[in-house]
């Protein structure tokens, strides 16, 4: 439930300094009202009572100040969040003026992960334009002493229906500020929209194409050092001793500094090392390569990839914990099918590697600037690093260079502020490719066994699904051996097809990685697994691959998971957000016939098909492919629709879904870590490869389904059925079946 309270231009700008003086709306949660609390170094005088998430201010000037309490990173959510606040409020586009928030919990969730964004704040920001419109009319009553009904707003002005008079909403200000809170706000009619559900370019386009953005990197501060640090190449490892004088031998070079030792589990804390500190970058990456350092390596010495890999099979191939149970999976068929699937660790490898910036101030508090999607964990981070409240640090975000989930772990951040502490002097932590690599918090391997029983009359009888990877939650907690939480809730648990035995098992995997989220986390490996064996099973049955998806999926219906505890669906009630098999079989009918599937395809040439529901939205895609005569597998094009409920900005959309799929063919065609004595070997892109532009499709299309349901994420659900429909075409083109990623593993790059 949200809710809105109106201050005065005099209250806003003694508590935040970050607006101009106006009409400020501060639109809150009121389960977020517990905090008692105010930004650092805002004024004293701040109303306590509600807890503020983004703020709307109208300025006497008519420009209206929206803060944007998310990161921007490419996806355009600093474009398509105002989009929704400028539209309920009939809002001039070109009067729009977009401020980005400092990490704080008075904004509510930060945390830019999970293609949460929309989803989770449509309504609160309709809500947060609607008041603010009611209020102009209000005002403008007032002025023209005429009654509310007779005035409407249009183009950034109220109106009189009678005598044609308007009034701009600048001009309104000082009369609506001493107006009560309207109790209700109605939304406009979809009907009238002007920006929703409309392309709009992206406020900090021009910035990204012209080389003014900045980026967390690009942060410079007065006296600044720079900062490379060498940390243990096997996770847990610690420093047993080391030689500087080489290092310190190097010209820039001005200190040299032990890091603290890594935490067991690691969460998101310092990982450890030695810290090379200089004048520039240059300096402190020379100085680190001088190091001489002796590790105490760790438990963690012995993981190596093919031997884990062996063990996450043999894991798979068990029994393991059932986590769901529909019938008797093991009921005698007339015939059975199972395959293995693989996929290996997966690095998210951003633009810009991670890079925090911090100084620690003489009164001690610390003020930091990062390229960071989850400030607010970043704030808490660094607290806890530092041993100070929190109220005592200032979170600046910067634009992000890319993050695909990489930046909303903070352990960077920690780093920095960490450094600046000691040093007393401002200081920049800067990661390498190599280190952004090496050292992050990898996507999970995973191993999946499948077993399909047939029955008498060709259609599926029984679906049996065992999945084992190291878990994320072996990050945060100790002896956290397998699939837990929410991972179970990611492509396994809301499996849609229409099997009446259906048994799903999670099966034990130790972690020996820091694990993390990468962009559609689980999804990206079950929706592979799941959609390559479905496919199988087409030509086993010798059914027409798009033909069985659809029988698989079955009639349209509403999947009931109510009564099983483990499964969250991304934190929204069935209610809102079921999982309807309608909707995923409109996405496969629209992208086989965007592709004209069935038609006569060259020589050589193969179609294939994928869909999955992920992040309450709905995605399918289809790759048309073939094998050259050196036995490559060329993507000639890619198709892939979307069903992601009201989407806002389309231009967004389309490009999200554009990038998911160069993304997950990445992923397809490349994407592996490999560790060997605890250590993953890849470190830049010549070992950890993407997809080059002449690997990419000639053509990428992309569909919006349209839709009045509740918006769905939209920057992950397209990339988990990319790798399925790729593979897939590649068995209908050679009649080769591949059950493991990357495909260069295969001979096919």
């Amino acid at each position: 439930m949200s809710e809105l309270r109106k201050i005065t231009r005099r209250e806003f700008l003694k508590n935040t300094g970050q607006m101009s003086g106006g009409l400020v709306f501060a639109l809150t949660f009121s389960s977020a009202c517990e905090t008692n609390t105010i930004p650092f170094g805002l004024a004293d005088k701040a109303n306590k009572n509600v807890s503020p998430n983004v703020y709307v201010n109208i300025r006497d000037d008519g420009i209206v100040e929206i803060m944007c309490h998310r990161s921007e990173m490419g996806q355009g959510i600093r474009t398509s969040l105002p989009q929704i606040v400028a539209d309920e409020l009939d809002a001039d586009w070109d009067k729009i003026k977009v401020i980005q928030a400092i990490g704080h919990e008075l904004y509510g969730d930060q945390n830019t992960d999970g293609s949460t964004s929309i989803r989770k704040h449509f309504d609160l920001l309709r809500n947060a334009g609607a008041t603010a419109r009611d209020m102009m009319i209000a005002a403008a009553s007032v002025m023209w002493s005429v009654p509310e009904k007779e005035c409407i707003t249009r183009e950034h002005a109220v109106h009189h229906l009678n005598t044609n008079k308007s009034v701009g909403y600048g001009e309104l200000v000082d009369i609506a500020a001493g107006l009560p809170q309207p109790k209700k706000a109605t939304f406009k009619s979809p009907e009238d929209y002007r920006y929703i559900g409309k392309a709009v370019d992206t406020i900090d386009g021009r910035a990204f194409t012209t080389g003014q953005a900045k980026y967390g990197v690009d942060t410079v501060l007065p006296n600044m050092l720079y900062v490379s640090i060498e940390r243990c190449p096997v996770v847990g490892g610690t420093v047993k001793s080391f030689d500087d004088k080489a290092t310190k031998a190097v010209t820039g070079v001005v200190s040299v500094i032990k890091m603290p030792n890594p935490t067991s589990p690691p969460l998101f804390n310092i990982k450890g090392g030695i810290a090379v500190v200089a004048t520039n970058t240059w300096s402190a990456f020379e100085g680190r390569k001088a190091l001489k350092i002796k590790w105490n390596f760790g438990e963690n010495e012995e993981h190596e990839s093919v031997s884990y890999k062996e063990k996450l099979i043999a894991s798979a191939s068990a029994p393991g914990t059932t986590v769901l149970k529909r019938g008797d999976a093991d009921i005698k068929a007339q015939s059975q099918h199972e395959a293995l699937y693989y996929t290996p660790y997966l690095a998210h490898a951003p633009m810009e590697p991670p890079a925090a910036a911090a100084v620690f101030n003489e009164d001690g508090t610390c003020e930091v600037w990062a390229s960071s999607q989850d400030p607010q964990t970043a704030r808490a981070t660094v607290a806890s690093t530092l041993g100070i409240d929190k109220e005592k640090i200032k979170m600046n975000v910067t634009l992000l260079g890319g993050g695909f989930g990489r930046k909303s772990k903070p352990d960077f951040v920690a780093e920095a502020a960490w450094l600046a502490r000691e040093i007393r002097q401002p200081v920049m932590v800067a990661w390498s490719r190599e280190d952004d690599i090496r050292h992050g918090y990898f996507h999970s391997v995973a191993a999946q066994y499948f077993r399909a029983g047939i029955g008498e009359d060709g259609t599926t009888q029984s679906w049996l699904h065992r999945s084992s990877f190291p878990s994320i939650f072996s990050t945060f907690a100790p002896n956290v051996n397998g699939p837990s939480g929410f991972e179970l809730d990611l492509g396994i648990l809301d499996a849609p097809w229409n099997v009446p035995n259906m048994r799903i098992e999670t099966c034990e995997a130790k972690a020996h990685l820091r694990i993390g989220w990468l962009r559609s986390v689980c999804n990206v490996f079950h929706a592979f697994g799941a959609c390559g064996f479905v496919d199988e099973l087409a030509y086993v049955k010798g059914l027409d691959p798009k033909v069985h998806l659809l029988e698989m999926i079955g009639p349209a219906r509403k999947i009931d998971l109510s009564d099983n505890e483990k499964y969250s669906n991304y934190g929204h009630d069935l209610s809102e957000h079921p999982i309807d098999t309608g909707r995923l079989s409109r996405v496969a009918e629209k992208v086989a016939e965007m592709a004209e599937w069935g038609r006569k395809l060259p020589d050589g040439h193969g179609l294939g098909i994928a869909v999955h529901r992920s992040f309450v939205s709905y995605v399918g895609a289809v790759a048309e492919v073939s094998v050259n005569n050196k036995g490559a597998l060329i993507v000639h094009k890619l198709w892939m629709a979307i069903d992601a409920g009201v989407v806002i900005n389309t231009d967004r959309v389309h490009s999200q879904l554009e990038g998911a799929g160069i993304f997950g063919m990445s992923l397809a065609l490349h994407g592996e870590l490999t560790a060997k004595n605890g250590a993953i070997l890849e470190g830049n892109f010549d070992s950890y490869p993407m997809a080059r532009m002449n690997e990419g499709p000639d053509e990428i299309h992309t569909y919006i389904i349209e839709s009045d349901e509740a918006p769905g994420g939209v920057g992950e659900p397209g990339v988990p059925p990319v790798a399925p429909a790729i593979v897939n075409a590649y068995f209908a083109a050679s009649g080769k079946r591949i059950r493991e990623l990357p495909l260069r593993n295969a001979g096919l790059v």
